[in-house]
């Protein structure tokens, strides 16, 4: 497989991100046409272009409603963090040279998840929820990497559980806060936002977590190339001059930065940052160059696409994080077996 990889050539590299965005675009512009509510095509497209040629275009002020008030801003907010949490994840296996890493097993998502928590439990804006989402998420993955030197293990394996550890101890933190919230307001909204969903998404939502998740996304996008030499380990990133310490930290805090954002928007989306990167290295192979663009794209799609599932499956919405998490599941545990001898040894 990773000899196919070698094989590809540039331009080919390139045509497959090419075909990545335009099914992106695609996946975008089908999406806004779907829903619960009949919308003619030919409405749909004058609507949309309406805003771009409305000297020859009109507007059907429902149509426009229905598109600009409820679907866009779930459409942009789905692609935002499909791809953010998915550059995340590839982010995180990367630096920690390990495949079966992301934000859920690492336990950034849920130390994010605590920290939303706590700031809707305090009824606190969403600067502050974001902010706590943030620190906390941030410090789970301090805590993971501290505690898998305290022991000194160079094992895998090891850090697999350790965050697993960690992420059930901030798990237990949020079902204390259920336990002791308001039973009729906090308990009911905190229950329905860990299950992951982006059906109460409005668009001042799009302007306050899409300059974060962006923020989070392009020193990733910009270190892909550091990142590359140092998925090879620290001694040959540090042969080669990069300053790992920096490098290093800069990843992880846009990384975590883009899983709170992520979380304190639309709750807990377990299992991208796992399959998605995976599915990306199938098609690009392990360079970086290439991986996290098409990562973003595939990120993109895929919560696009599990989003319009979720709203059109029931007549009541399905969370999102119910319907990855029946697909990460399985992935994960295909990857645990593929990979057990190498986690051992390692």
């Amino acid at each position: 497989m990773e000899e196919r990889h070698l094989m590809l050539s540039t331009k080919k590299r390139h045509l497959i991100l090419f075909l990545l965005g335009i099914f992106l675009l695609a996946a975008i512009v089908i999406s806004g046409y779907l829903g619960k509510y009949p919308i003619q095509f030919e409405e749909y497209m004058s609507t949309i272009l309406s805003r771009v040629f409305p000297a020859h275009f009109e507007a059907t002020p429902e149509v426009s409603t229905i598109l600009f008030k409820i679907r866009w801003p779930r459409i942009i907010l789905a692609v935002l963090i499909g791809a953010g949490l998915s550059m995340s994840g590839a982010t995180y296996q990367a630096l920690f040279q390990n495949p079966m890493l992301s934000q859920d097993i690492l336990g950034a998502s849920q130390g994010a998840a605590f920290g939303a928590a706590l700031g809707l439990f305090f009824n606190q804006s969403y600067e502050v929820v974001v902010l706590f989402s943030f620190v906390l998420g941030l410090g789970a993955v301090l805590l993971v990497l501290g505690l898998n030197r305290l022991i000194k293990s160079q094992s895998k394996l090891n850090m697999i559980l350790i965050g697993m550890m960690v992420g059930s101890l901030f798990s237990s933190a949020v079902s204390f806060l259920k336990l002791i919230g308001d039973p009729t307001n906090t308990l009911p909204a905190i229950t329905y936002w860990l299950m992951g969903s982006l059906s109460s998404v409005k668009m001042q939502d799009v302007y306050f977590a899409a300059p974060l998740i962006l923020l989070g996304m392009l020193p990733i996008y910009f270190l892909r190339w550091q990142l590359n030499v140092m998925s090879l380990g620290e001694v040959e990133a540090l042969s080669l001059g990069i300053n790992v310490k920096v490098v290093r930290l800069i990843l992880i805090a846009s990384a975590t930065l883009i899983t709170a954002t992520a979380v304190s928007i639309s709750g807990l989306i377990g299992w991208v940052g796992l399959v998605i990167p995976h599915f990306a290295r199938l098609l690009l192979g392990a360079n970086y160059r290439y991986t996290i663009p098409a990562t973003a794209f595939c990120g993109g799609v895929f919560l696009l696409i599990v989003d319009d599932f979720a709203r059109l499956l029931t007549t009541s919405e399905i969370p999102i994080g119910i319907l990855t998490a029946f697909i990460g599941a399985p992935v994960f545990i295909f990857l645990v077996a593929k990979n057990s001898r190498q986690l051992g040894r390692d």
